[in-house]
């Protein structure tokens, strides 16, 4: 009995800190994260998210994909992928009224002090600001989901919220090459009003990744659900950045 005891609590410990949806570390900070968007007055909206980017290479098809189906989306993006190669593209993002946040290519923000994580999270934030012309989004996901009581404290000092995903809505395809067909169907299957998909634009570790299937999920998953009466919105006004409600459908 001790033995199982010991391992429920070492599994909730470690399911603290990597589980992919609210958990401990969330009951005891409700306001400081969004996993979910609220939903009132019948509203169906759905919330697109891109991670991992900007990708020289494959974001721009997203948001020539966005812009055709008249979409808005927030993009996540890591901040030692912005070069002189992307920069343009961050432009791009905020010209055409989508939310920006910031990402981690890594987990290391899960083990570092709040003063290093909030330099960190200032810089890429203050980058993003020169580059787009206005503050990203008061929102930071981490890789894989990956938190602790460290990062929220620096996320405290920001005013910033973590941001997570609705169960199940990613493209993830259990170390398969992503396809466009079969992400799109599974999505506007699953899809419900409020849910927060993520799709990858980038790659974590290779700022070239072939994504070639989020464009292409994009032109399908879109229409899909425009037919199912949903609308699309940001997870933050794109006028600049409080991360703590809808923005107006799209």
């Amino acid at each position: 009995m001790f033995v199982i005891i010991a391992l429920a609590i070492a599994g909730a410990a470690v399911l603290a800190h990597t589980a992919p949806f609210p958990f401990l570390l969330e009951a005891f900070r409700p306001s400081r994260s969004v996993w979910r968007m609220p939903q009132t007055g019948g509203l169906r909206s759905i919330y697109l998210t891109f991670d991992d980017g900007p990708n020289a290479m494959w974001t721009p098809p997203v948001l020539d994909a966005l812009r055709d189906a008249r979409a808005h989306a927030t993009f996540f993006l890591i901040d030692e992928h912005i070069t002189a190669d992307t920069e343009w593209i961050v432009r791009r993002m905020a010209a055409e009224g989508h939310a920006i946040a910031l990402h981690s290519g890594s987990r290391k923000p899960v083990v570092m002090s709040p003063d290093a994580l909030e330099a960190r999270l200032t810089n890429a934030a203050n980058r993003i600001t020169a580059l787009a012309g206005r503050e990203p989004c008061r929102l930071f996901r981490p890789h894989a989901g990956w938190r602790s009581a460290t990062m929220y404290e620096a996320l405290s000092r920001l005013d910033f919220q973590l941001a997570g995903w609705s169960w199940g809505m990613w493209d993830w395809n259990w170390w398969q090459k992503g396809k466009a067909a079969s992400v799109a169907r599974r999505l506007a299957r699953k899809a419900s009003p409020g849910d927060i998909i993520v799709i990858h634009d980038g790659h974590h570790k290779d700022p070239r990744r072939d994504r070639s299937h989020a464009g292409g999920a994009v032109r399908l998953l879109v229409p899909a659900l425009h037919a199912q009466g949903y609308t699309f919105a940001t997870l933050c006004p794109t006028g600049g950045a409080t991360g703590s409600g809808p923005d107006a459908p799209h």
